[in-house]
């Protein structure tokens, strides 16, 4: 499996990508399901939102993988601390470079790592945001803006998170957006349906493909249309206030 890394970070569709790595999870030996899925749909989203300048395809993929040896185990609470870390080591075994696998054991903070890479601050945030909208054994998924306010006074209380500010932009634009259907639901309401729907990865992956990510993807290119017709009109008003000003300035004169 040396040359999987190359072949993975290769393929630039997301959903051939899923499929790829659902297909050869059970070979490779890592943790591969809906939730992963889930969070990595949001780590998409949040870069077409913010244009960040990092490589989508590298984060995506990072995104996919980090939690390669997570186990949803109450019985094996100490994995909590160790599983990126192991997850790392199992990625370069894989054929990752040494980059690629700290940006994936930054997942989390229990590697304290020093300098951490600006791609780890994207997997904390979705991560951990996406995991508190999911549902669990002792709990129904937390309202976006609820993961928000634990994320931000909570989770990182105490952390620095360099696009900490731009998520949070992020999910509030997010939440404001209505995804037409029977019901109308916001995006995040939407993406949560889907998966508590979904009886397996296929068809999960399935419902984002057709019914999905286009949808959120149209909404987020109009609402980029709009902030740059605010931002041209917002430069056309202050260069009329300028020009106002000028001439009363040189009326006076």
């Amino acid at each position: 499996m040396e040359d999987f890394a190359e072949y993975i970070l290769n393929e630039k569709d997301l959903i051939s990508k899923i499929e790829i790595i659902y297909f050869l999870a059970p070979k490779l030996g890592i943790n591969f399901d809906k939730s992963i899925i889930f969070k990595t749909e949001i780590a998409r989203m949040f870069l077409k939102y913010t244009n960040a300048k990092v490589d989508n395809n590298l984060v995506l993929t990072a995104c996919l993988l980090c939690n390669c040896k997570k186990v949803d185990d109450a019985q094996k609470i100490g994995k909590l601390k160790t599983y990126a870390i192991e997850g790392a080591e199992h990625l370069k075994k894989l054929g990752f470079d040494e980059r690629f696998c700290k940006i994936c054991e930054g997942v989390n903070r229990y590697s304290q790592i020093t300098q951490r890479e600006p791609e780890s601050d994207i997997l904390e945030l979705v991560d951990q945001f996406g995991g508190m909208l999911l549902d669990r054994p002792e709990r129904v998924g937390f309202a976006p803006d609820e993961a928000l306010v634990l994320l931000e006074h909570r989770n990182l209380k105490s952390e620095y998170n360099r696009f900490l500010e731009i998520f949070r932009n992020f999910v509030e634009a997010m939440e404001k957006i209505q995804i037409q259907g029977a019901v109308n639901t916001t995006v995040f309401a939407r993406l949560q349906k889907l998966i508590r729907e979904s009886k397996n990865i296929p068809e999960f992956v399935r419902k984002i493909a057709n019914e999905y990510s286009d949808n959120v993807d149209n909404k987020i290119d109009k609402l980029e249309d709009l902030n740059a017709k605010k931002s041209d009109n917002r430069a056309m008003f202050s260069s009329e206030i300028e020009e106002k000003i000028l001439n009363q300035v040189n009326v006076r004169k």
